[in-house]
């Protein structure tokens, strides 16, 4: 009933909304632009990160998606979980804001209690995971983002640490005119956005330029956080045959850290912060920076072989304060390259590529004792940490049946190396190597040039990140620094789907559609899952998972104006067999060791039902003023909190409503949005810390929350 309500509800407010609007006819349709109809995703769009190639996303074998800007100009747009949240196959958890989101495809990244594991983050094309995979998004700007890309399931066979898949936050480069704009987000618990963004087109180069600052009181306590963030990117034309592109970025901010909850103290106040954090003062300090140049090039005029050559550097310097004071000081260098080959065998397209990665990462790692948050005179711990991952990938693209069957095939090789040298005790020094071949061969048919059916089988592989393989005393080897027990987690998976789309311009009624639906069966050796000991976490493996699981999505134009996105995600995750040596708590209150059986538990952390469903109505109201509306229902289902499933959250329904106006005037352009997210003011466990021997698994999501924003932009 519940439910029902929350429905109800969305649907009554969103009608009464689309009453408020002037009468318009549909003859009014010739006057709007593209961008005005809300247009739909298209199958022919173009994708680079879903095969390293520029490749349409009806002939790529896999399930991917392209969001533009354009889809959250009016929404709220400080975490990837407001841009990217009704995605079918995508789970995010929000903890604090846009800079610890736990993000989740397929299960993979569900593991992580901090940063995101398991999905390959890049930045235009550049990896802004670190050399472990290890990832942390400050540096994304969504008023710098042109569009992202999302490549959904396995692609460890094109791209390091990937079991999962890859998400690519391109910027916003693909302008018609030079223009500058001044943005404002303003919202509940103190949030405030502001800053500019400067684009300038010439016939020699097209450059962009954003800075944001962010800050937010935020809505528990003892989670302020801030950033500075700016942005950059050219690109210029050498020749008729090549493109050079530099991009670049410096982030500097602050977030403290609340703390995760026992049920007792969650059900008290769910917003409140964990005391011992507050007394350690917990916190991250960031400074980051990176600047990377691409260069690419046709060796020939008919295009059929081109060279791309990226090369870029990183800095790091990281503060965490927990039960001590650390101290990260890290610098990298890092290159790509790619040769595509283009030609026919007997009559058949075939396209060659060979590529490789490999990127190297340094420095010191201070570790102090902490004075309620602030750095002691104590050095208890100093050590060079190095991290590097070296890689080539091969693949082949072949028409089976030119234009209508493809068969596409590849293979990635991976090196991946930890030494740890300790500066204070010598015998603690450690290194580790992983390393494998991880094929994938997957199958496109076309049932109609925009109807294709696919199918792919591969190999996965996923190493420890850095802060994963930390020694623990139960390990065989409890004096040196790296667990030497800790096994990367290897996978095998299948998919079979189906996408398309269907375009009539002149229906009134479902006049466009896209469609995909996929299901998928992932089987894991030494699955990576994380446990803590007094306030510690750490991790270990699970001797095998099995994951199976739905994936349906739609995107139709109703009416003229009228959108709809739907998004439906389905998962059975468990444990086929898992025994592990585990520290719990006793009845007197004290630790004990005992040998743990999990075999047949559902694996923490992810929700079997995942649903979203959007309605949104753009309308002309004048020659140059048009209005939007949108609502946004997201229905979440109950998740275990630990192997032993000894507790399982509530499952829960959010329902979010924005709207705005933009109006254009000449060379002046300004937007006006806001809305409301929450608007039952739900109490809802929206994080959750898995595997916590103190019961420390809850974080609560955001209460009812409003926003606005105000954009002024003028075009030369």
């Amino acid at each position: 009933m519940e439910y029902f309500r929350l429905v109800m509800h969305g649907v009554l407010v969103f009608l009464m909304l689309l009453t408020v609007s002037p009468g318009i006819t549909f003859a009014q349709r010739e006057r709007a632009s593209d961008e005005d109809t809300l247009r739909t995703y298209q199958i022919d769009e173009i994708i680079s990160s879903g095969t390293r190639t520029r490749t349409k996303v009806i002939d790529i074998p896999y399930s991917v998606q392209r969001v533009s800007n354009y889809e959250y100009k009016y929404d709220k747009k400080v975490s990837i979980s407001d841009v990217l949240g009704g995605t079918p196959g995508l789970f995010m958890q929000s903890r604090y804001g846009n800079h610890d989101v736990r993000i989740s495809i397929r299960g993979f990244g569900s593991r992580s209690n901090t940063g995101i594991r398991g999905v390959r983050i890049l930045q235009d094309g550049i990896p802004e995971s670190e050399p472990d995979g290890q990832t942390r998004i400050e540096s994304i700007d969504f008023q710098n983002v042109g569009a992202i890309e999302i490549v959904k399931g396995n692609a460890s066979s094109l791209y390091t640490n990937a079991p999962g898949g890859v998400i690519n936050f391109i910027s916003d480069l693909n302008f018609t005119r030079s223009h500058v704009t001044q943005f404002n987000e303003f919202g509940s618990f103190g949030l405030s956005s502001n800053g500019f963004k400067a684009a300038v087109k010439t016939d020699q180069y097209r450059f962009l330029a954003t800075y944001n600052y962010h800050s937010a009181r935020g809505y528990r306590e003892h989670s302020q956080d801030y950033w500075h963030i700016f942005n950059s990117a050219v690109e210029t034309q050498p020749s008729e045959l090549s493109r050079l592109t530099l991009v670049g970025y410096y982030v500097s901010g602050l977030i403290r850290l609340p703390g995760s909850l026992t049920r007792a103290r969650y059900d008290q106040d769910p917003f409140q912060p964990n005391p011992r954090d507050v007394g350690r003062d917990a916190k991250r300090v960031t400074q980051k920076g990176r600047l990377g140049v691409r260069f690419e090039t046709a060796l020939d005029e008919d295009r059929k072989n081109e060279v791309e050559v990226t090369g870029y550097g990183t800095m790091k310097y990281f503060h965490r304060t927990a039960a001590t004071y650390r101290v990260f000081n890290r610098n990298g260098i890092g290159a790509s390259a790619r040769w595509t080959n283009r030609t026919e065998l007997g009559g058949h397209k075939n396209e060659f590529s060979l590529g490789g990665d490999v990127f190297y990462q340094s420095g010191p790692i201070e570790e102090y004792n902490n004075i309620s948050g602030k750095k002691g005179d104590l050095l208890r711990d100093l050590t060079d940490e190095t991290i590097s991952n070296a890689g080539f990938y091969v693949q082949n693209s072949f028409g089976i049946i030119n234009d209508r069957m493809n068969l596409l095939l590849t293979g990635r090789y991976d090196n991946v190396v930890f030494i740890n040298n300790n500066q204070l005790l010598e015998v603690r020094n450690s290194r580790r190597t992983f390393g494998k071949f991880t094929p994938k061969a997957a199958l496109n048919y076309k049932l109609t040039p925009r109807i294709a059916l696919y199918t792919s089988y591969g190999l996965g592989f996923d190493t420890p990140a850095g802060n994963e393989l930390g020694n623990f005393p139960l390990s065989t080897k409890p004096e040196v620094m790296l667990n030497p027990d800790l096994e990367p987690q290897r996978s095998k998976n299948f998919e079979l789907g189906i996408k398309g789309s269907h375009s009539v311009d002149d229906l009134d009624f479902f006049r466009r559609i896209f469609f995909e639906v996929t299901f998928f069966n992932t089987k894991i050796d030494d699955e990576v899952v994380p446990f803590e000991l007094e306030g510690d976490v750490f991790f270990r493996n699970a001797a095998r998972t099995n994951r199976t699981g739905l994936e349906v999505g739609a995107d139709a134009e109703l009416l003229y104006g009228l959108r709809m996105k739907a998004a439906y995600t389905y998962s059975n995750f468990t444990y086929s067999e898992y025994v592990a040596r585990n520290i719990v708590l006793n009845q007197q209150g004290d630790f004990v060791i005992q040998d743990s059986r999990f075999s047949g538990n559902v694996v923490p952390s992810v929700p079997k039902h995942n649903i979203s469903l959007a309605l949104s109505y753009t309308r002309v109201l004048h020659d140059n003023i048009t209005g939007f509306l949108k609502t946004h229902l997201m229905s979440i289902s109950g998740m275990y909190v630990d192997d032993f499933n000894s507790d399982k959250t509530s499952g829960y329904q959010l329902l979010n409503i924005s709207g705005g106006v933009d109006f254009v005037f000449d060379k002046f352009n300004l937007l006006i949005s806001g809305g409301i997210n929450n608007v039952a003011d739900k109490r809802y466990v929206a994080f959750i810390n898995i595997n916590s021997t103190r019961k420390e698994f809850y974080e609560a999501g955001e209460p009812k929350t409003y926003f606005g924003g105000i954009t002024l932009g003028y075009s030369m």
